[in-house]
């Protein structure tokens, strides 16, 4: 037989063989290959071989493509080539995504997948492993034992459990890398639930907003039950790792379950969490390092070849940090500091005090502490001052802006700083976005050192700069973000030289959003410092964050805050904008009765001071409260009201936004005609402020009333006009309604299908940010008619397996 390469079979065999041996020499995989098909007594028997390695290289190499598919066009479907390509799915695989088992396909073949809504990237938030890792194998043998114990059907919970400071985080991270491209395809998520922390654990709703916005979710329920729902809901079909990193109890981490078969929650803490055996956790105790793991580690971590040196100091090192990772390491960093300094010195050092060794029989401190003491004492000063400075901070979480104006140093110097710090192991990163935190272990050290070290002057100096700079920044933000509420004097004790610029809307949302936790650490210090202006203030210029966003419980915590502050200020106006903003922050989370309590001060504080636009913005607060409880009456009159107030002193926005309202009540009571007129003027005005947000939205209501009551062509032109303002605005919330509305006008139409089809796009609007909404669209789509049988099309393409 001749052969297969000179084998006249045809122009297109003849094209790939010219493409293949431009290659080949430089390719030993696909020269094998080639060969196989060559040497054989029978060509064909090496071709599945051949093809494999050609369809790899088909996505990198177009011409690979080109004629490896002219080719099989014209060869594939012969009888001896159909044997030879069989395939079979058997065993354990498993297959993911768009998938074909076929011995030949024909035709031009597309994989057609609806698109992620908000192309959500796959999260992979697992902290970074450190490259020292020593003497852990009979862990994570362990860990992976009670992995493959655990039926697929279910999503399983691990605790694992030690010493502060033992390697927990670091054992759990590792575990998660090597099983994540396994096991979790979905990507893996991680939350330190803070449960040691001095200011207290984070709350389960706060943890469950960042869980949510990572799987997709872009606005959320209020309540921490409906939030835990959602979470379920949307991790009902993924494969997870979620990583829980100090937790302190069993409820912290029970709403924090996803649903997803197959997925995973690791969970790091101090206490054992027995509570969690009833949910059918496995717990997983992580010991100390034996002595030889704890010089190996010392080794490794900076101590060289001095360890093998002095083989008893060494020892006597494990021992003083009872074999605890961190400690090890941190004294590992002061002897790649000093080079010159021996093992007996650091021995002697850590020896001083009470001894480190009876103080661990409790909680490990003492030994922690004597490490890290000797590594402070043997920072160059401008760090140690960088370090006494962080621990004045009431925050949590710091990056090179922070710290630069804390500390009234420039950012370059900072860096270098913070880079030294997290070298010598006394600072982490806390991600890839230039943020930093302390251990926990090594925050109450900086805390005490900066008590002790720092004049009470000093650290008030420190305390000022950082509250002003959440303060400048915020109002920048606020500035670019809602203009219109940027209308409250700010002051500063110590502004910064430096303030911080944002290029864009969405950088400034961003920065508010990353920096939450810090801004609300301002407030909080701000209000117990008697700084009553900083604290309101800091507050009001938060406002997009909780428009935005939505936090729930931080928008009614800083409000109740600011309101108390802004009363001890005495300054009237932050007094009125602390309540009505507040109410806003009690109405969303559904506390509509509370909120029109705080309405109503207002509005009497409003009257009190004869100011005008603030009782109109009262009384449209009140309004919407009684909306909400269906209180028609009642909202109707507050809505005239606020719009006569509105009218008389030229207020032309808020008019038209009364007027909306108005619409939005007559809707209610079924008057069609009046919440047309509303509607129309509303959006007439809307559109001259140059309001497109509350303009769309008015159109929205303007064309669900037109197409069900006056023209159904006219309305739904209106409806689809404003669906796409709402796309480029990036409203969910009212893309879903507007979709809604859509299919609403086409069941009235009585075309069920164009109904159907709406409603379904608003359903999928709605999953992740509102469960009642999605809830309400199943029930439409259930009481539609059943939709017709598509009648039956010839095959375009004929798939066969193998």
């Amino acid at each position: 037989m001749i052969p297969w390469s000179a084998h006249p079979d045809s122009q297109a065999w003849s094209d790939l063989t010219r493409v293949v041996h431009t290659t080949v020499q430089g390719d030993a995989e696909l020269a094998e290959a080639w060969a196989a098909v060559n040497d054989m007594g029978d060509p064909s028997s090496g071709l599945p071989r051949l093809a494999h390695a050609l369809i790899q290289r088909a996505t990198q190499r177009p011409e690979f493509e080109t004629a490896l598919m002219c080719w099989l066009r014209e060869h594939g479907t012969s009888d001896r080539t159909r044997r030879q390509s069989a395939n079979t799915i058997s065993g354990s695989a498993q297959l993911h995504g768009p998938t074909v088992q076929a011995g030949q396909v024909h035709g031009g073949i597309h994989f057609h997948t609806t698109p992620d809504r908000q192309q959500q990237p796959i999260p992979h938030e697992l902290p970074p492993f450190r490259a020292h890792f020593v003497d852990r194998d009979q862990d994570l043998a362990a860990l992976n034992e009670l992995r493959a114990s655990h039926p697929a059907s279910a999503v399983q919970l691990l605790v694992v459990t030690g010493l502060p400071g033992v390697g927990k985080t670091a054992l759990v991270s590792r575990w998660l890398h090597q099983r994540a491209r396994q096991d979790f395809g979905d990507g893996e998520l991680y939350v330190d639930l803070g449960g040691y922390s001095p200011t207290g654990p984070v709350s389960p709703g706060d943890v469950l907003e960042h869980l949510l916005r990572a799987v997709g979710a872009t606005a959320l329920p209020p309540e921490t039950s409906e939030r835990a729902a959602l979470w379920r809901s949307l991790t009902s079909g993924l494969r997870l790792a979620v990583m829980l990193d100090n937790a302190v109890t069993a409820a912290q981490v029970r709403p924090l379950l996803p649903a997803g078969p197959g997925s995973l929650v690791a969970v790091t803490s101090r206490s054992h969490l027995s509570g969690l055996l009833v949910d059918g956790a496995s717990l997983h105790q992580l010991e100390a390092l034996v002595p030889e793991a704890g010089v190996e580690l010392l080794t490794q971590s900076g101590g060289g070849p001095r360890i093998g040196q002095d083989p008893g100091a060494a020892q006597a090192i494990v021992t003083l940090c009872a074999g605890l990772p961190l400690a090890l390491c941190l004294a590992a960093a002061q002897l790649a500091i000093h080079p010159r300094r021996s093992l007996s010195t650091l021995v002697t050092a850590l020896s001083q005090g009470d001894g480190p060794l009876e103080a661990l029989r409790v909680d490990g401190q003492a030994a922690v502490r004597a490490a890290l003491d000797e590594s402070y004492r043997l920072l160059p000063s401008a760090v140690a001052e960088i370090y006494r400075c962080l621990g004045v901070l009431p925050a949590r979480h710091y990056d090179q802006e922070l710290v630069a104006a804390a500390c009234a140093q420039p950012v370059h110097e900072v860096e270098r700083a913070l880079q030294n710090l997290v070298e010598s192991n006394l600072l982490e990163e806390a991600g890839d976005n230039g943020s930093y935190r302390f251990h926990d272990l090594v925050l109450p050290h900086a805390q005490q050192r900066g008590e002790a070290e720092e004049t009470t002057a000093a650290r008030q100096e420190i305390l000022r700069r950082y509250v002003d700079w959440c303060l400048d920044a915020a109002t920048t933000a606020e500035g670019i973000l809602t203009p219109s509420h940027r209308n409250l004097a700010r002051s500063y004790s110590r502004q910064p030289a430096e303030p911080i610029g944002f290029s864009e809307p969405a950088a400034a949302l961003e920065w508010l959003d990353s920096h939450r936790a810090s801004l609300m650490a301002a407030v909080r210090h701000s209000a117990d410092a008697g700084w009553h202006a900083s604290c309101w203030q800091l507050v009001d210029a938060m406002w997009p964050l909780f428009l935005r966003l939505r936090p729930t419980e931080m928008w009614i915590e800083a409000h109740t805050v600011g309101l108390t502050a802004a009363q001890r200020d005495g300054d009237r106006q932050a007094v009125g904008r602390m309540l009505t903003s507040g109410g806003n922050g009690l109405r969303n989370a559904g506390r509509h009765r509370e909120a029109v309590d705080w309405y109503t001060q207002a509005l009497c504080h409003a009257e009190e001071d004869n100011d005008p636009r603030q009782q109109a913005q009262a009384l449209n607060g009140l309004g919407n409260a009684h909306l909400a409880l269906h209180q028609l009456r009642e909202a109707e009159e507050h809505f005239v009201r606020a719009l006569a107030l509105r009218e008389e002193i030229g207020y032309r926005r808020g008019a038209a936004l009364s007027r909306v309202c108005l619409a939005e009540t007559a809707l209610e009571r079924g008057d069609h005609q009046r919440a047309l007129q509303y509607l129309t003027r509303a959006h007439t005005d809307l559109v001259a402020e140059e309001d497109t947000y509350d303009a769309a939205r008015s159109l929205a209501l303007l064309g669900h009333t037109t197409a069900l009551h006056a023209t159904y062509e006219q309305g739904v032109g209106h409806l689809l006009e404003a669906l796409e303002d709402f796309h480029l605005s990036g409203s969910l919330h009212w893309q879903g309604r507007t979709l809604e509305m859509l299919g609403e006008a086409a069941e009235h139409h009585g075309d069920a299908q164009e109904a159907r089809r709406y409603y379904s796009q608003a359903r999928e609007v709605y999953l992740p940010i509102s469960p009642t909404d999605t809830n309400r669209l199943e029930g439409r789509l259930r009481h539609l008619k059943p939709p017709q049988p598509p009648p039956t099309t010839p095959l375009l393409a004929e798939v066969e397996s193998g």
